[in-house]
């Protein structure tokens, strides 16, 4: 059983949903992205997710975008991002990660040898955010042999008939992107997303994560109460904005800072079936 199916039989069999968190790899430069990399799992994330740093984050709105931007800025890489893995898994063997972001740096690695370097470095997962399931012929067959899950995007207007192409090939989990739009713009409908997940469940035995929108513990713990994850970025990365300077200077206590707001997302997404 791989690492994040694991996880999530866990959370099922405790009768509670899980936290997803996500964070930009080298944000805003690599070892506060490594200090806040670690503390994840102490401070309740169950899931995490690693963002590959890109000019280009279309489908993310201006903190993620800003936390990509400050990454490159400081020389982050992917070969920088999956050497974060590797120095997290030294210590930690159980917590999934998954990697999400945009084709194009996975392009410029090479397909292949972005998937094998990723799994040994201990990659679970991957979001291609902008490689919709007509098109990764060309990345499955080394997702497959690699052994890392595919998962794939379900928005408010993916329909009955093209649900079954989205979830053709995918694995881990479903991540319901609960807005149009891009990332951390709106707010959530907890009702809305309650009903949109009924059709889901109906068509995949995967366990579907909500993300988009989830900005407070009222959201994440509403959220939580259907769904079987809560995702949180762009509250966390805009988190580490605070501690960054006009002029790029970083100030101390970002890992506590974003620590203490995972503790606090992550125990009302944990509690929301109580």
């Amino acid at each position: 059983m791989s690492r994040i199916a694991q996880r999530f039989a866990d959370l099922k069999k405790q009768n509670r949903a899980g936290f997803v968190a996500f964070i930009t790899a080298g944000d805003p430069n690599l070892e506060t992205s490594f200090e806040i990399l670690k503390g994840l799992p102490a401070a309740g994330a169950d899931v995490i997710e690693l963002g590959m740093p890109f000019t280009d984050p279309m489908a993310d709105g201006p903190a993620i975008q800003l936390g990509s931007l400050r990454a490159l800025k400081a020389g982050h890489t992917m070969a920088k991002t999956l050497d974060l893995v590797r120095r997290f898994r030294a210590n930690d063997r159980t917590t999934p990660i998954v990697l999400m972001g945009y084709y194009n740096p996975i392009y410029s690695y090479g397909g292949e040898k972005f998937c094998k370097d990723a799994h040994e470095a201990g990659v679970d997962g991957l979001i291609v955010v902008d490689l919709p399931p007509e098109e990764d012929h060309e990345l499955r067959p080394y997702t497959k042999a690699a052994g890392l899950d595919i998962i794939r995007l379900s928005t408010p207007t993916t329909d009955a008939k093209r649900l079954p192409a989205v979830l053709d090939g995918a694995s881990g989990f479903l991540y319901y992107v609960s807005i149009t739009g891009v990332t951390g713009t709106k707010d959530i409908d907890p009702i809305s997303v309650a009903k949109a997940l009924k059709p889901l469940k109906a068509a995949t035995h995967l366990p579907i994560a909500v993300g988009f929108g989830i900005k407070s513990e009222s959201d994440a713990k509403a959220v939580a109460q259907t769904a079987d994850a809560a995702v949180v970025g762009s509250a966390l990365v805009a988190e580490i904005s605070r501690f960054v300077g006009p002029d790029g200077k970083l100030s101390p206590g970002a890992p506590e800072a974003v620590l203490s707001l995972v503790r606090r997302l992550a125990a009302s997404a944990h509690g929301a079936r109580i």
